[in-house]
């Protein structure tokens, strides 16, 4: 008798967390190397994670389009705190967007988180994003998948190795596979090629 049971759903295993050394090193080579890995967001309504398969490098202070340029204020203070923690702020009055932070702890850079690919708990990410938004577009943008992933404010300065927020290893990006170009979305150093793209995804934000 065939039969009508649903598949098991199948487990989903990451590797462990990155730990701080891994952010402290120069952005570009974190903003590459976050290819490939997951980031995971575990809320009281459940978990939810995406691989990584777009990011951006913000260099410092030295770099116009880094938030770093306006010093140390309330909003840049967890920008400028230890590598491997989480800087979350809010942008155009709609969106939270989050990256990592890297290098030595005062210097202001990050790598901002820019696409995934849905892994775990897609029907969670449909209920924040809307029931008729497709996989695809859940979290290929970095207010998208803050939004999807339930990640806000309450995460500025987490620590990304434990608790709620994690970067977890997981598969690696062939060198072939990796496109740099130039950052979107901004008007400063927009010409800077800081942008490391998984170019066999689907679920990048755009192509080129």
């Amino acid at each position: 008798m065939k039969s009508t049971a649903a598949p098991p759903a199948r487990r989903l295993r990451f590797g462990p967390a990155l730990p701080p050394a891994f952010y402290d090193r120069d952005t570009e080579l974190v903003a590459r190397e976050l290819l490939g890995a997951v980031l995971q967001c575990r809320s009281p309504e459940g978990v939810t994670s995406g691989r990584i398969v777009e990011t951006e490098a913000y260099l410092g202070p030295h770099d116009p389009a880094c938030h770093a340029v306006a010093g140390l204020t309330e909003r840049t203070r967890a920008l400028h705190g230890p590598p491997g923690t989480a800087y979350v702020y809010f942008v155009y009055g709609v969106h939270w967007c989050m990256n990592a932070v890297t290098r030595e702890a005062g210097h202001g850079s990050a790598v901002l988180i820019r696409a995934l690919e849905p892994l775990e708990g897609l029907a969670l990410m449909r209920r924040r994003r809307g029931a008729r938004i497709v996989d695809r577009d859940l979290a290929n943008g970095p207010g998208k998948l803050c939004q999807a992933l339930g990640i806000d404010r309450g995460l500025d300065g987490a620590r990304l190795d434990r608790g709620a927020l994690r970067i977890l290893r997981d598969v690696t990006v062939p060198d072939d596979n990796v496109r740099t170009t130039p950052r979107i979305g901004i008007s400063r150093a927009a010409d800077w090629p800081l942008r490391f793209v998984d170019a066999s995804s689907p679920y990048v934000s755009r192509r080129g």
